[in-house]
């Protein structure tokens, strides 16, 4: 199945050629994103209707596994750029040598978390989460946690094949696995055709079983596909490469953590919102998970722009990183505006298919989630352009030193700063949202500079 994506521009090519190539690849890219939030968007819309305790405490036990999975997966953002780099510099054996590597730390990543996933529940009390929540939260990541290790494996591949320029067939296997997903989640949480009544376990299930199908799918097209056998991607693989896999963890590691200081900001924060309120909690895992939607589109032209920016820069073709750097820059800040116009303009019609409206607890849960989205309106434009930094700094492997400006922006400044508005100032659930938006800017500003000015952008 060859793919019929455009290729990247040569230099010096238009500012409609630019956009043309980063949609090519890109929008495949936002389509599996918004195919893999839409796994969850499911989850939360369907464990809504069946109770707020779930519900609550599957935000709790979800956003535990995607910030250990974001920290495994940047393993795979960082091979991302590397094989980009090696196919701008027709280095076709280094590709193999990285993205086998990759496999190998995300797959020994994924076994050594899954003990923190099966005793989250007494960390999670620790946290100040009320037991019963807690322990609800603890029986869904026993469950699972069997799925992180096919996720980190599909995070790999997809990036492997994204480097290729082939990202459609992750987009369309992506979207099969949310049509599984939603028909397991009825079968499995509410014990619909004959299945038992699992509730919130039902839901993790499902959850494995459509990381495990979607990886093995993947794992046949990137091994069988005609146009990609030459690269061998899992012949012998049990051979170690121990300078790749060095590279990969000296460039993969700062990646993940600077998606754990991120993520781990709006985790910190759901912990803080649980200390005002199950109802409060329960709006901010709404109202995340519709920012989340939004960060999808913003995160696959990210990505699109890590695979341009590679291989511009593996050609040693400057003024073609700089050209596409600048447009994707832009595509992302008008989307982030259109964002923008939906959270002020109809945030209640976004809120209401998460809720099931007869119950008592509805009306409360959808007036501060509108609160909330009000807010959410604000960072989206720092929002996107962090996200948009991060992605070009990825393309050119510098990845160190947004590290540590991301981990200052979000835990010295966003989280403290919510902590203040919202518990000694009295601004409630508002001001920790606030406080986020705080740190968002912060990045924003600093890594777009570190870009902008770094010696990546003109031949030595």
């Amino acid at each position: 199945m060859s793919s019929p994506q455009a290729q990247i521009p040569p230099a010096r090519l238009s500012v409609v050629a630019h956009v043309r190539a980063l949609l090519a690849l890109g929008l495949p890219l936002v389509g599996s994103n918004l195919a893999q939030m839409a796994l969850h968007v499911t989850d939360t819309m369907m464990l809504g209707r069946y109770g707020v305790a779930e519900l609550a405490a599957a935000v709790l036990a979800s956003g535990l596994f995607f910030i250990l999975f974001l920290l495994g997966s940047g393993f795979s953002y960082a091979v991302m750029g590397l094989i980009a780099a090696a196919l701008g510099a027709g280095d076709e054996t280094q590709v193999r040598r990285d993205a086998r590597m990759a496999l190998w730390l995300s797959i020994l990543f994924g076994l050594a978390v899954m003990p923190v996933l099966a005793f989250a529940g007494p960390l999670l009390r620790l946290l100040g989460q009320a037991p019963g929540t807690a322990a609800l939260a603890q029986d869904y990541l026993r469950v699972a946690m069997w799925g992180m290790v096919p996720a980190l494996i599909i995070a790999v591949l997809r990036a492997y094949l994204s480097a290729q320029l082939r990202t459609q067939m992750v987009m369309w296997v992506t979207l099969a696995g949310v049509g599984l997903n939603a028909a397991l989640n009825w079968a499995l949480i509410f014990g619909h055709w004959g299945a038992p009544e699992m509730g919130l376990r039902g839901a993790a299930l499902a959850s494995v079983v459509v990381q495990i199908v979607t990886a093995v799918l993947l794992m046949i097209y990137a091994a069988w596909l005609p146009e990609l056998r030459r690269f061998h991607l899992f012949q012998r693989f049990w051979r170690p490469d121990w300078e790749a896999f060095r590279v990969v963890f000296r460039v993969g590691m700062p990646i993940g953590l600077t998606a754990l200081f991120e993520t781990g900001m709006f985790q910190a924060s759901a912990v803080m919102m649980g200390w005002i309120g199950t109802e409060q909690l329960a709006a901010h895992g709404i109202a995340l998970e519709l920012a989340s939607i939004v960060f999808m589109v913003h995160m696959g032209l990210s990505n699109a722009a890590t695979v341009q920016v590679g291989r511009a820069r593996g050609a040693r073709d400057f003024a073609r990183l700089r050209g596409g750097a600048a447009v994707a820059q832009a595509l992302s800040f008008l989307f982030a505006l259109l964002s923008v116009g939906l959270f002020l303009g109809v945030p209640e019609l976004l809120i209401a298919p998460f809720l099931d409206t007869a119950k008592p607890e509805a009306q409360a849960i959808l007036g501060f989630a509108t609160r909330l989205l009000a807010v959410a309106a604000l960072f989206q434009l720092f929002d996107s352009t962090q996200v948009m930094a991060m992605g070009l700094l990825r393309g050119v492997q510098d990845t160190r030193v947004p590290m540590w400006v991301a981990g200052a922006c979000y835990w010295l400044i966003g989280i403290p700063a919510g902590y203040v508005l919202t518990f000694p100032l009295g601004l409630g659930g508002v001001g920790l949202w606030l406080g986020l938006a705080c740190g968002l800017v912060c990045a924003a500003t600093l890594l777009s500079l570190r870009f902008w000015r770094g010696p990546w952008l003109h031949a030595a």
